[in-house]
């Protein structure tokens, strides 16, 4: 996902769309928190576009220096929407997530570019009691693979079984 930053369009489009979709769901929020790593240049844009403060959420904190999970300036009330690039799991989304909850911020919700849509990932997030948005999603992408000719219809039901069970492939 990160490649989408050398395009110029593309980043502006998808900042834009995700800022609008972040304002017209959740007003406006006191902070945009991306997760590290692939989500930072995009959380970046979104709120550059948003004109709100940014911060980024590491998968852990550091072991020199401050020693810091998340850097930026946050204060504990403040409502946060979490930016993330990609979801499969939901696992570093979710602990992105937890460590924001952990300095007692109120999580409006997570806006993605892009998610596979595994089952486990939206009971993770269900059960998290997390509102997840993304931009795309892998049925999307098989249908306009499919519909410019990227894959073949005989392909399609292969990629459509993977998404079933994508543990049992390898």
């Amino acid at each position: 996902m990160v490649i989408i930053l050398s395009f110029p369009l593309i980043r502006q489009f998808i900042s834009e769309t995700m800022g609008k979709h972040i304002e017209s769901q959740y007003g406006k929020p006191d902070v945009i928190a991306g997760v590290a790593t692939g989500a930072i240049g995009i959380g970046i844009l979104v709120a550059d576009y948003l004109n709100l403060p940014f911060i980024y959420v590491r998968p852990e904190a550091k072991k020199h220096g401050r020693q810091n999970q998340i850097e930026g300036y946050l204060e504990p009330g403040q409502n946060v929407v979490v930016v993330e690039d990609l979801i499969s799991t939901g696992k570093s989304s979710l602990n992105a997530v937890k460590a924001l909850e952990e300095e007692d911020v109120n999580i409006k919700g997570m806006v993605a570019i892009f998610s596979y849509g595994f089952d486990f990932a939206t009971k993770n997030f269900k059960d998290n009691n997390i509102e997840l948005t993304t931009l795309s999603d892998y049925n999307h992408l098989l249908e306009q693979a499919i519909e410019t000719n990227y894959i073949k219809q005989n392909e399609l039901k292969t990629l459509e079984n993977w998404c079933k069970n994508p543990d049992k492939w390898s």
